[in-house]
């Protein structure tokens, strides 16, 4: 994502075949530019804290839906303290400062923050792109293989108080509003780097370890899963996002890129143990192969996974691609 030679106003997005989507650039316009992972959002809201959450780093947001930034933006719309996607892509942009809960104006903030955006983008027409498979910047590595957690994660450990149980997260990256939902319940949060080891997880006396979202592949955390490994079986564990995946490879289920991830608040869920469809918001670029290996789910009878913990039992199936959620 770039500017047109002589001007700081006409951009465009270069893709890795070529293809150019044309448009005008929008926050910090005098960047060198940026290059990742072109990735799309269908919320129709929510852009402020999509571009601040950790798991978009490496990435390039495409927003899907047609106007971007007329509420403006706010603090309280944070999901970390700055914005970890390197760009956004947008049919059309405005300011909104203007709006009745907006504390300062989306375009504003996106040069405030030194990110650069480009609008006026025929968005429909790259999506179509990205969803036959060819969604990365020229010159830019795949994410597959990308150890990002690393660039997100705390240099020391976060200790937050709390009267209830005590929850020890491995911080992959982990968003605001995650924590805020842990201490609304009154839950003692220690968040630990993601380097660290089972040793030093367990030395914290976890009611319960939490592996947190976060970008980059599950594959190229093997550290992380060497230490989820040796806790399974001592602690209760639970993760999201990330961590899900993180927590399926250390029971010995493998995971693959998707080709054009989930990443929007309308994905359809099944719960198999009910039948009911929900409706969830998502944000991940990897998911858990079946137990034989394939990408998809065919069907609704019970998937079971046999690991040397025990046996494994799907519960839930995105009902887009039948992926495993």
């Amino acid at each position: 994502m770039s500017a047109v030679n002589g001007s700081t106003t006409p951009g465009y997005v270069l893709l890795e075949d070529g293809t150019r989507f044309d448009g005008e650039l929008r926050g910090a316009v005098d960047a060198d530019g940026a290059t990742g992972e072109v990735v799309f959002n269908t919320s129709m809201t929510g852009y402020q804290e999509a571009v601040t959450d950790p798991s978009y780093a490496g990435q390039i947001i495409t927003f899907t839906y047609p106007l971007i930034g007329n509420y403006g933006v706010a603090k309280a719309a944070m999901e970390s303290d700055r914005i970890h996607a390197r760009g956004v892509i947008m049919r059309e942009a405005k300011n909104g400062e203007h709006a009745a809960d907006a504390e300062g104006g989306w375009v504003d903030w996106l040069r405030d923050c030194g990110a650069l955006g480009i609008d006026g983008v025929d968005t429909r027409a790259l999506v179509r792109h990205i969803r036959e498979g060819r969604a990365r910047v020229e010159a830019e590595p795949s994410m597959a293989g990308a150890d990002l957690a690393r660039t997100v994660t705390p240099g020391e450990p976060i200790e937050l108080d709390g009267s209830g149980p005590h929850v020890v997260g491995i911080d992959t990256g982990i968003k605001l509003s995650i924590i805020r939902q842990l201490r609304e319940r009154g839950c003692r949060v220690t968040l630990l780097p993601c380097t660290a080891t089972a040793e030093e997880i367990l030395d914290r006396d976890p009611d319960l370890v939490f592996l947190a979202n976060g970008p980059g592949d599950p594959a190229a955390l093997g550290y992380v899963v060497d230490s989820v490994r040796e806790i399974v079986g001592k602690r209760p564990v639970v993760g999201i996002c990330l961590g899900h995946q993180l927590l399926c490879r250390a029971v010995g289920v493998e995971t693959f890129k998707l080709p054009f991830g989930h990443r929007g608040a309308n994905h359809p869920v099944k719960d198999l143990e009910t039948g009911r469809i929900e409706i969830t918001s998502q944000n991940h670029g990897f998911a858990v192969q079946g137990p034989a290996g394939e990408p998809k789910i065919e069907g609704d009878e019970p998937v079971r996974w046999d690991t040397e913990f025990g046996a494994a039992e799907l519960s839930h199936l995105n009902l887009y691609d039948r992926t495993v959620e």
